[in-house]
């Protein structure tokens, strides 16, 4: 499950529209807004940096954070949106959304497969073809899983993985009803014309 929840450092920026905003860059932040939560929008300033770093790390926009704002109580936060630049591709702008713990959200949490090595279908040449690296999960804003994890072992060749298959972390749920295909175990190229099938259907319910 997810671990210690990060700060995001913050400060209140004064004044509004573009000539702000422009300010605020020329001074090595990134303009942003804080949304939601029965409260009015927050105009807030980051630093260039340590956004920057953020976005790098990965996962930004399935992060939930700890807003803190110089002057204000700390707020837990989830990204909603990063503008960037057309040339440069750099934030120019970032917005949050309001949460409390017990919010229910939907974010895509990354599948990490495990056990290559106990697949009987692997040994034998086969080859995991992964349909969904992340899959869209329905979950508690306050417990929101880093992973959801696929065990391989025990699978053959032309085994079929769906979410069905995955035990979820307590309080998480598909966002999508049907029961959709993951993941599967190709055939080696010299057999996949008689095994085609497995591909196809993962194909069709992507």
């Amino acid at each position: 499950m997810a671990g210690e929840i990060p700060d995001l450092h913050a400060t209140v920026r004064t004044g509004t529209g573009k000539g702000a905003a422009r300010q605020a860059r020329r001074s090595g932040d990134v303009p942003g807004i804080i949304y939601g939560g029965g409260k009015e929008p927050l105009p807030i300033n980051l630093s260039f940096n340590e956004l920057y770093k953020r976005l790098r790390q990965g996962r930004f926009l399935s992060t939930l954070f700890n807003m803190k704002v110089d002057g204000h109580d700390d707020v837990r936060v989830i990204c909603r949106g990063v503008q960037r630049d057309v040339v440069k591709d750099l934030p120019t702008h970032v917005d949050f959304m309001r949460l409390k713990r017990t919010s229910r959200i939907s974010l895509f949490i990354h599948v990490d497969f495990v056990n290559h090595d106990k697949a009987p279908g692997i040994k034998r040449g086969g080859t995991l073809v992964v349909v969904r690296p992340e899959v869209e999960l329905s979950v508690i804003a306050g417990d929101i899983p880093d992973h959801i994890t696929v065990d391989l072992t025990g699978r053959q060749i032309g085994d079929v993985i769906h979410i069905s298959d995955v035990t979820l972390p307590e309080g998480a749920k598909p966002t999508i009803e049907r029961d959709f295909v993951i993941a599967n175990l190709s055939a080696p190229s010299g057999l996949r014309s008689s095994e085609g099938g497995d591909d196809e259907e993962a194909e069709d319910e992507e």
